[in-house]
């Protein structure tokens, strides 16, 4: 399952760069003011130059490559349930998997705005869906609350 999630968020890097470098580089390169951020509810609210299309990519290859070193040390990771010997090997599985869980849904979510920036910039409509908010932090805080239920359960066994 872990390789399968980390093949997802090498996808969704690998989208953000590829469609960055195409509306900045491609045919029909983006000119002009575009929308560079957004509000709660989906409406652009702050505007700048296609470079900065750049920055999503930046933040999401930092931190994927952030996120790929730390379940290089898995050893060192805290948890808030008392851990024993017996314990460790199914709270780090756990902590692994949440991770490679989290890493797929933020480079998806960087796909998404990306994607919202590019189709507002290019068609003049408004970049992100109202729902688009909430629904990540619904799957990632959703995400963080199964595992944590299940390394709770893991803990006691």
């Amino acid at each position: 399952m872990r390789k399968a999630l980390e093949l997802i968020a090498v996808a969704g890097l690998i989208l953000v760069l590829a469609v960055t470098a195409y509306v900045l580089y491609g045919p029909h390169p983006l000119t002009g003011r575009i929308a560079t951020h957004f509000d709660a509810t989906g409406e652009p609210n702050g505007w700048g130059t296609p470079a900065m299309l750049w920055f999503m990519p930046g933040v999401a290859v930092f931190l994927y490559a952030l996120m790929t070193v730390v379940v290089r040390f898995p050893a060192s990771f805290n948890y808030p349930f008392r851990v024993t010997p017996r314990t460790r090997p199914p709270l780090e599985a756990l902590t692994l998997q949440m991770v490679a869980w989290l890493k797929a849904e933020l480079m998806a979510t960087f796909a998404g705005i990306q994607w919202g920036t590019i189709r507002s910039a290019q068609e003049g409509k408004l970049g992100l869906s109202v729902y688009f908010l909430p629904a990540v932090i619904g799957i990632v805080f959703g995400t963080i609350f199964a595992h944590f239920v299940a390394m709770r359960r893991a803990a006691r066994a």
